[in-house]
């Protein structure tokens, strides 16, 4: 099966790792050149490292890489599925959506990775909503079994089966969700996360207090404001606004700090601060 992954960044760098590694031919795409050598020296450093621990042979770790092709313009994708794994955007991801539909073979498959945002308004944006689906992966992507699977309202069961039977031929555990803004991952996790800053924001306790009584307490391996960092700040805020669009329910406000740490550009993990600072 052929595949085209828009986005080369962390998850879409994954979705390509982890699609190459089932055996497909993967097309990665970005919006530059360097972008996309960037996400393929990711993968080559993640397969150098479980050559290192035993988890795969040298000769693998060349079939994989081999089997991704680096395609600088969305054109010409004669391909099975094309996979969108750009930022939680909703105008950038009805642009690629376009693109897509334009640029990609009429049987094939377009699917989101989005986090929160409609299946059913991404399909609307194309002339084939009834093959358009949303394939949520989890970060990171060659580690996480989760895969939410999520039907827009003119998504068509062929195309739902298909979408099932690629993700477990990949690996992964798919679970069907319907359409409703957050999906059951971030309806659930962001608005804990959420309620985590305010405790951090109204002076309830440290970010290192918090995480630790959600670790030692409730059990979770990482603390919800490590999570956040890890996530993104900016997208934690974006998934926010999303289900607070969707449903009009104040519960969903995003948390002032959490906006004022985005404004400053404390993004988390990658920015290199952000409710931590890291090296």
């Amino acid at each position: 099966m052929k595949i085209a992954v828009v986005g080369a960044g962390q998850m879409g760098s994954g979705i390509a790792q982890v699609a190459a590694a089932a055996g497909h031919a993967v097309l990665l795409n970005d919006r530059t050149p360097e972008l996309i050598e960037r996400g393929l020296a990711g993968i080559a450093k993640n397969l150098a490292r479980s050559v290192e621990k035993g988890r795969l042979t040298e000769t693998g770790r060349t079939e994989v890489l081999e089997r991704i092709v680096p395609a600088p313009a969305i054109a010409g994708f004669d391909v099975d599925l094309a996979i969108e794994a750009a930022t939680e955007h909703l105008e950038t991801k009805l642009a690629i959506f376009r693109a897509l539909d334009d640029a990609s073979a009429p049987r094939a498959v377009l699917a989101s990775n989005t986090s929160s945002i409609s299946i059913t308004v991404l399909g609307a944006a194309t002339r084939r909503p009834e093959r358009v689906i949303g394939m949520h992966f989890m970060n990171p992507v060659p580690v996480m079994q989760l895969v939410e699977i999520i039907r827009g309202i003119a998504t068509s069961q062929e195309t739902y089966e298909f979408t099932r039977a690629l993700a477990e031929q990949m690996g992964k555990t798919p679970v069907e969700v319907r359409d409703f803004p957050g999906f059951v991952s971030n309806r659930v996790l962001m608005p804990m996360i959420n309620e985590a800053i305010y405790a951090v924001y109204e002076g309830v306790a440290t970010p290192e207090a918090v995480d630790t009584v959600m670790k030692l307490g409730m059990n979770h391996p990482m603390g919800p404001l490590t999570l956040a960092d890890f996530i993104g700040l900016d997208t934690c805020l974006a998934i926010m606004d999303v289900l607070y669009s969707g449903f009009g329910d104040s519960k969903y406000r995003a948390c002032p700090l959490l906006r004022q740490y985005v404004a400053a550009g404390w993004l988390g993990k990658k920015s290199g601060r952000g409710f931590y600072t890291y090296a």
